[in-house]
């Protein structure tokens, strides 16, 4: 057996390294992660754009990625945790200990790239739940929730801005899931949930004000107006539960919004 074969043979099979290319280390990944019987989903930037058509981003919605971002299910930490180890990235060490139970910081330091590992439920300045759609498809969540995710932050920077327009732009608005953004799915959580409500709508309603930054043909722009309003309509005649009506009441006089740290540093 060559050094080579030894190499792979101890690490359960895996051959190669980590790969340089942000989308390949990706899909490398999620194929490693089904092959080991472990439920990894991917979120972030990099999944809007493994999500696009067959030709790709618009490269207006082109962008360098820092890092990658999973998610897997409630209870599956330990797994996730070797699983990550067993590929190379190194676990930072102490987030880790004290935060396993939902999230888990990895590092590729060849590549000085992080990953982030949710565990069970995304939760930032709101909290996405996703229960058994966490896996509904492969390699990344739903397009519904994936632009929740990217939504749901109370001050958006200008990645996330393209990423969402980018969304919109290669995605309809229908009520399944799939290649459509399932705006069935989305008006069902704000309507249970007024403070996503607030933060998703006055953002989807804001992103009009953004399409003037990205080179975009006028045909393309208005492909996300009609779309935007669409997921609008869609969200407001949802019948709303009575805990957001009385949370409505209070309004904005109270916060509506959680204001999470960024976490960074090496090992």
């Amino acid at each position: 057996m060559s050094s080579d074969e030894e190499s792979a043979a101890n690490s359960g099979g895996i051959t190669g390294g980590i790969r340089a290319d942000m989308v390949e280390e990706a899909v490398r990944l999620y194929e490693e992660a089904e092959r080991k019987d472990v439920a990894l989903r991917l979120l972030g930037g990099v999944a809007v754009k493994v999500r696009a058509p067959h030709d790709g981003l618009q490269p207006a919605f082109e962008r360098e990625y820092a890092d990658l971002d999973w998610i897997t299910p409630k209870g599956k930490s330990s797994q996730a945790q070797r699983f990550f180890e067993s590929l190379g990235y190194v676990p930072q060490t102490r987030f880790n200990a004290l935060y396993s139970r939902e999230r888990l910081l990895f590092f590729d330091e060849e590549h000085d790239r992080q990953v982030d590992i949710l565990i069970g439920n995304f939760r930032m300045c709101h909290e996405i739940p996703f229960g058994e759609r966490m896996v509904l498809e492969p390699l990344t969540v739903p397009l519904a929730e994936l632009l929740l995710t990217k939504l749901q932050i109370i001050e958006l920077n200008e990645k996330d801005v393209g990423d969402a327009l980018a969304l919109l732009h290669d995605h309809p608005i229908d009520e399944h899931d799939g290649d459509a953004i399932n705006a069935a799915r989305i008006a069902e959580l704000c309507a249970s949930d007024w403070g996503l409500w607030r933060t998703f709508t006055a953002n989807v309603e804001a992103l009009d004000g953004y399409l003037g930054r990205f080179e975009l043909r006028e045909q393309s722009k208005e492909r996300i107006r009609e779309r935007v309003r669409a997921l609008l309509g869609r969200i407001e005649e949802e019948p709303k539960s009575f805990g957001w009506k009385m949370r409505a009441k209070i309004g904005e006089r109270k916060r509506w919004y959680d204001l999470p740290e960024e976490v960074e540093g090496g090992p």
